[in-house]
């Protein structure tokens, strides 16, 4: 009795909340702070109430810590018709939090200069960023900022990454001459090839959280990047060889403690082949991919699991590829972002959030947000939220850049 009263609590609680809440079209105008995306019955509501650009993190770089989320804010929102470039002049950027149950926003850095980071600890509550030569660590409690190290000149790098128990970064260390590449030839159309072509020296380094130590630990003439610890083995490190995705074997592991030879996680075993976009799942067992046999055929999301080399690839519809894929903290789950109608899979309905829920061999998907307003110019580059209800992204569907949730379940 008591569990029936419960349930029909609950549904006249979802009923009185879906009144309430419009049910509009997404984007395409300006929009409430709530509301039910006409096409799928989804809730969406958007978490950064504040003024000016806000930026979520890239899809494999972790924003929690506790119950807020960590996210980037611009003041300005426009230049001209255009966003205004990250670091741009007029548009200071500084990292904020917002609380995920009450949405209050709260900043975290206050710095003269441009904060951009996207290396959050979610054991040590520290956010990590670099300004030139210099790397800090912010406390995300008590906003206590602390110098870890100044990098002398002949270890120059960026760290993108921090380990499981925030003891070591991890960052590279270029050659001159790609940085004169970027500066030369600014946009990725050009100076892709250009660099994947120059085999220039890449190093990979750590740097130790606690007494500003910096190791090198692995050199190669290849195009070294994306850099990921995993969540729970505090020296395993993924990396990728960057370049054209049908002429490299991409996904790689590196123990930075015992140095020994990297592991590639997946080869490629046709003509065409692609695999990438790779991502830790949350229990650091498995490394995932979009995966691609061959190159905008047939489409995949692959597992493989690190430690014994087992792979399993689960295959998706052309228009349910996604630029980027997510897995539930349990694993239960994928989310993908949809891709625009020029993307890999050149599908002419793609634009969607999807939730995706395994069916043997395949995968089984549920439109969550319509995005067809949304200019894919800009990444949704979604998340989970920790209590596996939202799926979180960044859309400019409004005009500006924000960051918004869509709950899985649906509302009508």
């Amino acid at each position: 009795m008591k569990k029936s009263i419960a349930i029909l609590l609950l549904l006249l609680s979802t009923a009185v909340m879906a009144q309430q809440v419009p049910v509009m079209e997404t984007g395409g105008q300006p929009m409430p702070d709530e509301w039910i995306d006409k096409d799928t019955g989804h809730r969406v509501m958007k978490l950064t109430r504040r003024q000016g650009r806000n930026s979520s993190f890239y899809f494999h770089n972790n924003p929690f810590i506790g119950n807020e989320m960590v996210f980037k804010g611009g003041d300005v929102p426009f230049a001209g018709n255009d966003m205004v470039a990250n670091g741009g002049p007029r548009d200071r950027i500084e990292m904020y939090a917002v609380n995920l149950e009450t949405l209050k926003i709260r900043p975290l850095t206050n710095e003269p200069f441009n904060v951009g980071s996207e290396i959050v600890c979610q054991k040590t509550h520290e956010i990590f960023y670099q300004h030139g030569d210099t790397v800090y660590a912010l406390n995300t409690d008590n906003l206590k900022r602390r110098t870890i190290c100044v990098m002398p000149p002949s270890l120059r790098g960026g760290i993108v990454t921090v380990n499981a128990d925030g003891t070591m970064l991890a960052g590279k260390l270029d050659d001159p001459e790609e940085r004169r590449i970027l500066r030369e030839h600014p946009k990725k159309s050009d100076f892709f090839n250009l660099i994947f072509e120059a085999h220039l020296k890449k190093t990979i380094f750590t740097l130790d959280t606690r007494n500003g130590v910096i190791d090198t630990i692995y050199s190669e003439n290849a195009w070294l990047n994306h850099l990921q610890f995993s969540p729970t083995d505090p020296n395993l490190l993924m990396f990728c060889h960057e370049g054209p995705w049908h002429e490299v074997d991409r996904i790689w592991t590196i123990d930075v403690v015992k140095r020994e030879p990297p592991r590639l996680i997946h080869k490629r075993t046709m003509y065409r082949e692609i695999a990438g976009h790779e991502w830790w799942g949350a229990d650091g067992q498995h490394i995932y991919f979009d995966l691609q046999k061959p190159r905008g055929e047939t489409f995949f999301v692959g597992k493989t699991n690190v430690y014994t080399g087992v792979e399993e690839d689960f295959e998706l519809k052309r228009h349910e590829w996604s630029v980027h894929f997510v897995s539930s903290w349990d694993e239960r789950l994928l989310a993908g972002d949809g891709g625009s109608k020029t993307s890999v899979a050149h599908s002419p309905e793609g634009q969607w959030i999807y939730k995706f829920e395994y069916d043997g061999p395949r995968l089984k998907s549920t439109r969550l947000v319509n995005m067809k307003n949304h200019n894919y110019n800009l990444e949704p580059n979604i998340h989970f939220s920790p209590d596996q209800r939202w799926i979180i992204f960044r859309a400019n569907f409004e005009g500006v850049e924000n960051v918004y949730a869509v709950e899985l379940e649906k509302s009508m």
